[in-house]
């Protein structure tokens, strides 16, 4: 029997290997080859693939203009970003489980998936590179990270006490990739005494990591001993001046130079802030009532703030983002905030602030409040954080109560916020 033009292209491009450009050792490409151990899909790597050099040339950057990997190079046209990978290596059979059985377990799939991706893969990156080199390294950001880590691995815990596997009772897609971004976070930074914090997701990942597909990809999986250490900045070399011809010294006398001439150390200058008239609001005893309130929030830190407060030493500010339009993906709006408020840094010692992710579905809503020392918006902070003009800054009229409720719910993370989820709320202190 003739087969018919379209249904022999299907089967020559059945027959043809997918070419995965990237290292073998890349936990984001081992993704997509574990979806092909288990669905039984040729993926070969790209032969003499060479990080830094194979994904800047021309012929890698027409496929991935910003030359990150991996990148899936199909009959059809190429794929990049690791889970699009993943998925279009498990729909090329479509006789398999990895997507579920029925329509609310691959709901569920795609669900654990955005998950990894948003709240863990994410976290430990801002925990991990930083101590790495990639990225500065800033204490009370990573503390953020490590914390908010934690608030997704517990929830991960929960879910794993009841439940085996992510979706069902069998590996699925959520399991390669929820594994696969675990993976680094267990052989790099997350220690023992980090994950004995949750043990079903310690039995989870370990049950899934020595499945026989994904040892075949990943190899042995040892558990990180220590965490590494954050980097630290070097003294620059001193320049040595070529040294003279050395000539017989002279005994001379040197008479005391007055005391003028001594050059003595400048004074580094201050900050206008710490010049304003003292306050009665200490800064780091409402920062301590914030984070030590535990129960009856609303009554006890949100009434504390308000007894703290000093309109004539501090300010109060909402900010919205001006370009909400553009958050359509959760977790480039929750690292776009994270960023924001890394960049923050340099305030902290006169502010407090509070910024909220609002919605459940997109685009998400990024509003927040700010507590200044003195009774503008600093001009340091204005000067040197780009991202301050990307926000529309409004005073807080404390006399207005409908704007002092908001103030209110704003501090405790009050939800629904306006009438709306949350998503998320960051917190700057």
């Amino acid at each position: 029997m003739l087969t018919s033009c379209c249904s022999g292209s299907a089967v020559v491009r059945a027959a043809m290997a997918l070419i995965l450009h990237s290292t073998s050792n890349n936990k984001n490409a081992a993704k997509g080859l574990i979806a092909a151990e288990y669905t039984g899909v040729k993926v070969e790597l790209a032969k003499d693939f060479q990080m830094g050099v194979s994904n800047k040339t021309p012929e890698f950057l027409e496929m991935n203009p910003i030359g990150k990997v991996p990148v899936l190079q199909t009959p059809d046209g190429p794929v990049f970003e690791s889970n699009a990978i993943a998925r279009y290596v498990t729909k090329t059979k479509p006789d398999n489980l990895l997507f579920g059985s029925s329509l609310i377990e691959y709901a569920q799939i795609e669900q654990w998936n955005d998950f990894s991706a948003t709240e863990v893969d994410a976290n430990i990156a801002r925990w991990l590179y930083p101590r790495l080199g990639y990225a500065v390294y800033i204490p009370p950001a990573e503390e953020a990270a490590v914390a908010a880590l934690k608030r997704a691995l517990g929830a991960l815990n929960t879910h794993l006490a009841s439940n085996t596997y992510l979706v069902g009772h069998s590996i699925t897609l959520a399991d390669i990739i929820m594994v696969c971004n675990l993976s680094i976070g267990f052989r790099v930074i997350m220690t023992k005494s980090f994950t004995k914090e949750f043990p079903h997701v310690e039995r989870y990942f370990w049950t899934v990591v020595n499945q026989p597909n994904f040892c075949k990809i990943l190899g042995e999986v040892k558990q990180a001993e220590s965490i590494p250490a954050p980097p630290t900045k070097k003294p620059a070399p001193a320049t040595e001046k070529p040294k003279a011809k050395e000539e017989p010294k002279k005994e001379v006398k040197e008479e005391p130079k007055p005391a003028e001439e001594e050059a003595a150390p400048k004074p580094k200058p201050k900050n206008p802030l710490d010049l304003l008239p003292p306050s009665p609001m200490i800064l780091d005893d409402w920062k301590r009532l914030y984070s030590n309130t535990k129960t009856n929030f609303r009554e006890v830190a949100v009434k504390g703030f308000w007894d703290m407060y000093d309109p004539e030493g501090y300010s109060l500010w909402f900010c919205d983002y001006k370009y909400n339009d553009e958050n359509t993906v959760s977790f480039v709006t929750l690292n776009k905030v994270g960023g924001f408020l890394q960049r923050m840094d340099l305030v902290r010692k006169y502010a407090f602030g509070k910024m909220l992710i609002v919605g459940s579905e997109p685009p998400f809503k990024v509003q927040g409040l700010w507590l200044f020392r003195g009774k503008e918006i600093p001009k340091f902070v204005m000067d040197e954080v780009y991202d301050m003009e990307l926000y529309e800054w409004k005073q807080v009229d404390i006399n207005d109560e409908a704007q002092k409720e908001r103030v209110s719910q704003m501090i405790e993370d009050h939800e629904p916020f306006e009438g709306q989820a949350l998503l998320d709320a960051k917190c700057f202190k």
